[in-house]
This record gives structure tokens, C-alpha cells and sequence, in this order.
């Protein structure tokens, strides 16, 4: 019988998703991507395939979950099977630079990067860039590991050469050197997108504790996580969000690139700097929800129950012998 399959290799990020696939009755299997054997020499299942391999496996214990994610996306695609979050996808949930490189095809502006592997190389992009701040950040991102601000070069340099840097390398070995962009108000925005179409935006209190954005350092990920809710919470629903023509124009603009990029679940982090320009500088195609921002704006439909919903739509289309499940709108 078709089912839905959840790629991942997080079970604490899943639960909220079990939760909601509970409330429809679907068909569901996990296949947890750590170590396993794949049977590429045999046709993949029949279903629905929904990616959710995060960058930050390494920082769990499961450095290649996404070297293994690849190869059993590359074996659904091959069998023609309905992946959500392919391998395209997944391309840009481990590189800064694809996302960026993606983005700016699609006309999206983001902040100035420039890539360096050794320390002699990142001094060198950091004498290009001219004088600070600067924020260093690995290309293979995960919860904020290694990203920094720096005033200075030399700053810089002392970074590289002490004994913490290592610890916080680029699991690929790409330094990125950016710009530093102080935003206009003291929040970053974040913009889900499910099935390709805009759910809710949600903004982000930078005042205490997230001063570096943008910045994986920003930890969006980690707050975003259910285990990691707190009584203080720093995350509020953008309703106002479209009601601008801004706000309209950015949402159909990054619509445009998650078609594109194929990606079909998203959340993408964006910040105004003064003058009024958008960069956008983070896609988490493994995205979360803020659960308790949800519940305190009422929401009718949450950011899982709209995932669920949009998958088990997917099936039934699909493999329409099973019972219709309407999708959230």
C-alpha cells in the first residue's frame, strides 16, 4: 500500500509532525538516514517522499545522513517516485553559497560573500572587503556553529589561530566572509511556505540575543525547534505581513524562486536594513515551526497541520483508492 516516507535523521523535530499526521489518520513511515543499507539495486516503494535532512546532522553524531539522503533521493527520482523536497532541495539545505547563488538568479539581493578554505585565504577576502564588521560563517551551516562577528581583521585572525576555531570548522571546509547588516528594527522575518505557497511569516526579536543577524548565530533554527520553547518567547506571527504592497511583492517573488529552486517546504529568513533593502540570507528547506507563536496568534491551521495536510494531498492524488484529504488553505 502507497504511504507517506519522512526522511530525517532529528526524531525530536518530528514529533510535531507525528502529532499532526495523527489527527488525519494517514499512512506514515520514517526512515531515519544515519547508517542503513539502500536497495538501489531494487524499485523504490510506492508513495509520497518528504525530505526533511537538516544541515546540522553532523552536530547530532550523523556526519554523512546527508551524503545517505542524496543517494536514496537520487534512487526515488530514478523510479519516478513523488519526492517533496528533492534532490535539489537538498542541495541547498547544505550549501550557503547554492542558496545564495540560487537566489540571486532569481533576482533575490543578499548580503556580499565572498568563499576562502585556509586562513590565509579568509584574511585575504577579509582585505578585500575593507574595513569591518564582518560576519564569518561556515558554507555547511548547523544551529550557528562557527558563525562570528568581527570588528576587526586582526580579530580575525586571532579567531583562526585559536584553539576554538577548529572545533567550529566548516564540516566542508568553506569560510564564508560577509557583510555585516544592521538591520532597521530589531527583529528578522521568517517566511513559511508549504507546497510551494505562502502559510504565515513570523518575525524574530533580535534585541537580546540575536544581534549578529544575519546569521546562522541568529540560532532561527533552534528556536524554531520544539525542545527548544521557552516561557520567553521571542517569536511573533506576522498577520500585518501582506497587507503591504511590499510584503505582496516579496512573497510572489520568493514563490517564484521555491519553484525554480523545486523546493516545496521552507522557511526563508530575510532582514531590511535601513534604507529599505531586503536581503535574504538563510533557506532552512528542513523547517520547523514556532509552536507557541502559533498558539498565541490563534492560528487556525498550523505550519504542520498545513505539512500534513499538503502531503496527504499528494497522495491521494496520486493513489486516489485512498480516502480524500483536503489540503489547508
Amino acid at each position: 500500500m502507497a504511504r507517506i516516507y519522512v526522511l530525517h535523521e532529528n526524531t525530536a523535530w518530528v514529533e510535531p509532525l507525528r502529532a499532526a499526521f495523527a489527527e488525519t489518520g494517514l499512512p506514515v513511515t520514517e526512515w531515519f538516514l544515519n547508517e542503513t543499507t539502500l536497495p538501489f539495486d531494487q524499485e523504490a516503494p510506492q508513495g509520497v517522499f518528504y525530505n526533511r535532512m537538516s544541515a546540522s546532522s553532523h552536530t547530532r553524531g550523523h556526519r554523512y545522513a546527508p551524503e545517505l539522503t542524496l543517494a536514496t533521493l537520487n534512487w526515488l527520482e530514478r523510479d519516478g517516485r513523488r519526492v517533496v523536497n528533492g534532490s535539489r532541495a537538498l542541495q541547498l539545505e547544505v550549501s550557503k553559497l547554492a542558496q545564495y547563488s540560487a537566489l540571486q538568479r532569481n533576482g533575490l539581493r543578499t548580503p556580499r560573500t565572498a568563499a576562502a578554505v585556509g586562513r590565509e585565504q579568509v584574511l585575504a577576502v577579509v582585505d578585500g572587503f575593507g574595513p569591518g564588521p564582518y560576519i564569518l560563517k561556515p558554507n555547511r551551516g548547523g544551529k550557528g556553529l562557527g558563525v562570528q562577528l568581527f570588528q576587526t581583521r586582526q580579530a580575525i585572525a586571532d579567531y583562526l589561530e585559536g584553539p576554538g576555531s577548529g572545533e567550529e570548522a566548516p564540516i566542508d571546509g568553506i569560510w564564508l566572509v560577509q557583510e555585516y547588516i544592521k538591520a532597521t528594527a530589531p527583529f528578522i522575518t521568517r517566511a513559511e511556505f508549504v507546497g510551494g505557497r505562502f502559510h504565515y511569516a513570523v518575525r524574530v526579536d533580535t534585541s537580546d540575543g540575536f544581534e549578529l543577524c544575519p546569521a546562522d548565530v541568529c540560532n532561527v533554527e533552534n528556536a524554531f525547534c520544539p525542545a527548544e520553547q521557552s516561557q520567553q518567547n521571542k517569536f511573533t506571527l506576522a498577520g500585518d505581513f501582506t497587507e503591504t504592497a511590499k510584503g505582496r511583492a516579496l512573497v510572489l517573488a520568493y514563490e517564484a524562486f521555491l519553484r525554480d529552486s523545486e523546493v516545496e517546504v521552507a522557511g526563508i529568513e530575510f532582514i531590511e536594513d535601513p534604507a529599505g533593502e531586503i536581503f535574504t540570507y538563510d533557506i532552512n528547506t528542513n523547517t520547523n515551526y514556532n509552536a507557541q507563536a502559533e498558539t498565541e496568534a490563534g492560528l487556525r491551521v498550523t505550519g504542520m497541520q498545513a505539512l500534513a495536510a499538503f502531503l496527504g494531498s499528494e497522495l491521494t492524488t496520486r493513489y486516489p483508492q485512498r480516502p480524500q484529504i483536503v489540503a489547508a488553505e
